[in-house]
């Protein structure tokens, strides 16, 4: 069942121009948490799985830092790819948004993940009818920093302003979802908005929420 009235976000803009690696800075402080702590189905996930998200934006770009619950070893690539986009990154441990800039066509969106060794892929996402259509070649620019300490995993994706996902104006709306994936089995896909599938599936863009940018 999807929610009939998606939950809001509130994305504060600030002055400064963020950098993924700036995972400790003071403005992250402006932005409200946003709880990831579900399942895909709506279960509670256990609290060593939790996240949070905050979300920021600037005059160049949407900026998303994660912060969870780190009490096991990450599932990452012993060898990580940095410097292109790691195609089924989702296998492993990742923080991902997917955002439709148009909220009239919430089946056209982008999908941007992170995983806690650096690795990242951004992609196009187009629903024709209910076939899926992704565009593995979409190039956002997006950049990521990860770091693990004391229990705690931090991950910021950096995606600049551009054609296909263009700088807001304050009150705008787009519609939006927050993921997290950790471990193995079907009890590592965590969601901000459940999507409900009897398979995990975060495909599901009319169970995305709405993000609100102040």
């Amino acid at each position: 069942m999807i929610n009939n009235s998606p939950a809001r976000i509130e994305a504060p803009w600030i002055a400064a121009d963020l950098n993924p690696d700036d995972l400790e800075s003071s403005h992250w402080r402006s932005a409200t948490p946003v709880e990831i702590k579900r399942r895909w189905s709506g279960e509670a996930a256990p609290a060593n799985h939790h996240a949070e998200a905050r979300i920021l934006w600037t005059d160049q770009a949407l900026c998303v830092r994660f912060v969870g619950r780190q009490t096991e070893p990450p599932v990452v690539s012993a060898k990580p790819q940095l410097e292109t986009k790691t195609i089924g990154l989702w296998h492993r441990d990742v923080c991902e948004i997917f955002i439709a800039p148009d909220p009239n066509t919430p089946s056209r969106y982008f999908e941007f993940e992170a995983a806690p060794g650096g690795e990242w892929v951004d992609l196009g996402i187009r629903f024709q009818g209910s076939r899926r259509e992704t565009d593995f070649e979409f190039r956002s620019g997006m950049t990521v920093a990860a770091s693990i300490a004391a229990d705690q995993l931090m991950i910021a994706i950096r995606i600049p302003w551009s054609e296909s996902i263009p700088k807001p104006e304050k009150g705008e709306k787009w519609r939006v979802n927050l993921f997290r994936c950790i471990g193995a089995g079907n009890e590592r896909y965590l969601a901000w908005q459940p999507t409900f599938t009897v398979e995990p599936n975060f495909h599901v863009p009319e169970a995305f929420g709405w993000l609100e940018f102040v």
